[in-house]
């Protein structure tokens, strides 16, 4: 599977999200407050309010992905 054809534009919302929302909570944000199109192919990327875990919504022509990623206490990317 090719996740991405060609590269997209990555837009990193600066507020954080409340976690428990899903693909259509994370889409109306994008929509309303970065006042962007959610399905022209680009991917957006969420934090929490302590800044440890990420979702990253992406629409891929048949329906969104959302991938989440979350950072483990002790561990360091360097």
């Amino acid at each position: 599977m090719l996740m991405f054809q060609q590269l997209p534009s990555i837009y990193l919302h600066r507020e954080p999200v409340d976690f428990r929302k899903s693909i259509n909570g994370l889409a109306i944000i994008v929509e309303q407050q970065l006042s962007l199109e959610a399905t022209d192919g680009s991917v957006f990327v969420f934090c929490n309010k302590s800044r440890d875990k990420l979702k990253i919504l992406y629409w891929d022509n048949t329906g969104f992905d959302v991938l989440g990623h979350r950072q483990v206490k002790g561990l360091s990317y360097s």
